[in-house]
C-alpha cells in the first residue's frame, strides 16, 4: 500500500522545485537567453568543428571558422529579406493610402452599427497614442532596443566560440559529477542531447527552405505582389511553432487586402496556407525533422505558453529543443523515467501508407544505380 503522506510530500517537493526553476529562469532571463541560444548553436556546429579539427586546424581556428559560417548564413537571410523589402518600400505610400482607406471604412462601419461617431473613435485612438513621450522618447526606446540587440548578439557569438572551444573541458566536468559506474550512461546522455539539438535545428532549417519554395510558388500563382518576400517571411516565422506560420499568413493577408486584392486572391492565400500546412505536417516534419524531438502535443503547447511567459519570443523559439534535451535526460535517469514518458508520445501502431510510399521513394533514390 502506498503511503499517502509520503506521496503528498513528494508531490509538494516536485511542485516547489518546479516553481523555483521557473522563477530562476524568469529572473535570470537576460543572462540565460544568450547562453541557451549559444549552447544550441554550438551543439549544431560540433560536427563541422570536428571536421575542421580533423584537417589539422586548431580548435580555436575551427571555432572562428564556424562563427564566420554562422554570420555568413545570417547575413544571407537578412540580405534576402532586405532585397525583397526594398521592392515593397517603393509602393509603401500607395499601400499606406489603401490601408488608411480601409481604416476609414472600418470606422464608418463601427459608426453605423455601434453608434460610435468617427470623431469619438479618433479621439480615443489619439488618447491611446498620447501615453508616449513624443518622438524623442520613441527614438530613445528604439536606440536602447538596438543597443540591447547588439550586446546580446556579441554575447551569443562569444559564448558560442567558448562553448565550442572548451567542450571537452565541460564534458569532463560533467563526468566528474557522476560515479565512475555511470560514466558511459552519462556520455550517452550527452551524445543523445547533442544529436537532438543538431537534428532538430538542421531539420528545421531544411524545412524552412522548403517552405520558402512552396509559399513562393503558391503566392506567385495566386498573384500576390512581392510573393518571394512574404514566402521568406512565412518560412522564417516557422521557427516559432504554431504561432509563426499563422502570423506570417495574417501579415500576407493584410498586405494583400491593403494592395487591393480581390476575394479570389484572399481565398488563394488561405488555400496556399492550408495546403502548405498539410504537406508540412504529414510529409515534411516526419521526413525532415523526424521524431528526434518526440514530445506529445499537450506538452508542446504547455512548454510554448510557459516559455513565452518566462522568456518571451526567444523562449518560444528555444522551447522545443530544450524540452527534447530534458526528455533525453529523463529517459536515461531511472527516477525521472515516468516524467520522460509523460512528456513523450506513445508510438503509433502503423505509419500512414502515403508516408511509407514517400519514404520508399527517398530510399530508392539514395541507392546507387547498377551499371
Amino acid at each position: 500500500m502506498i503511503s499517502t503522506s509520503h506521496s503528498l510530500s513528494k508531490s509538494i517537493a516536485v511542485l516547489f522545485f518546479a516553481f523555483l526553476v521557473i522563477s530562476g529562469l524568469h529572473f535570470a532571463s537576460e543572462f540565460l537567453i544568450p547562453l541557451a541560444i549559444a549552447a544550441l548553436l554550438a551543439m549544431l556546429f560540433v560536427p563541422l568543428s570536428r571536421w575542421f579539427e580533423s584537417r589539422n586546424s586548431g580548435r580555436a581556428v575551427a571555432g572562428i571558422l564556424c562563427i564566420l559560417i554562422l554570420l555568413l548564413g545570417i547575413s544571407s537571410i537578412i540580405g534576402l529579406i532586405w532585397w525583397q523589402a526594398s521592392d515593397i518600400s517603393n509602393d509603401i505610400s500607395e499601400i499606406g493610402e489603401r490601408f488608411s482607406k480601409i481604416i476609414a471604412d472600418i470606422r464608418q462601419f463601427i459608426a453605423r452599427t455601434l453608434g460610435i461617431s468617427t470623431y469619438k473613435q479618433k479621439q480615443w485612438m489619439e488618447g491611446q497614442n498620447s501615453g508616449g513621450s513624443g518622438a524623442m522618447g520613441m527614438a530613445g526606446t528604439v536606440l536602447s532596443s538596438l543597443m540591447d540587440i547588439m550586446v546580446n548578439v556579441i554575447l551569443v557569438l562569444v559564448y558560442f566560440f567558448l562553448l565550442l572551444s572548451s567542450r571537452s573541458h565541460l564534458k569532463k566536468f560533467i563526468l566528474m559529477l557522476v560515479p565512475d559506474s555511470k560514466n558511459k550512461e552519462t556520455e550517452q546522455i550527452i551524445r543523445d542531447g547533442g544529436k537532438v539539438a543538431q537534428r532538430y535545428i538542421s531539420g528545421m532549417s531544411i524545412m524552412i527552405v522548403m517552405l520558402w519554395i512552396m509559399y513562393g510558388i503558391g503566392f506567385t500563382i495566386v498573384g500576390v505582389e512581392n510573393a518571394l518576400f512574404f514566402a521568406v517571411l512565412c518560412g522564417i516565422l516557422e521557427i516559432i511553432p504554431f504561432i509563426g506560420n499563422l502570423t506570417g499568413t495574417a501579415i500576407t493577408l493584410m498586405m494583400v487586402i491593403s494592395q487591393g486584392g480581390n476575394d479570389g486572391m484572399i481565398l488563394g492565400v488561405l488555400a496556399t496556407y492550408l495546403l502548405v500546412q498539410f504537406i508540412q505536417t504529414y510529409i515534411l516534419e516526419p521526413l525532415v525533422v523526424g521524431s528526434e524531438v518526440n514530445i506529445n502535443p499537450l506538452f508542446t503547447i504547455l512548454i510554448l505558453v510557459l516559455m513565452e511567459i518566462v522568456w518571451g519570443i526567444a523562449g518560444m523559439v528555444l522551447a522545443i529543443p530544450l524540452l527534447g534535451i530534458i526528455k533525453i535526460i529523463c529517459d536515461h535517469v531511472t527516477p525521472l523515467k515516468p516524467y520522460g514518458f509523460l512528456i513523450g508520445k506513445e508510438k503509433a501502431g502503423k505509419e500512414s501508407k502515403l508516408l511509407t510510399r514517400i519514404k520508399s521513394w527517398f530510399n530508392s533514390s539514395q541507392k546507387p544505380s547498377k551499371a
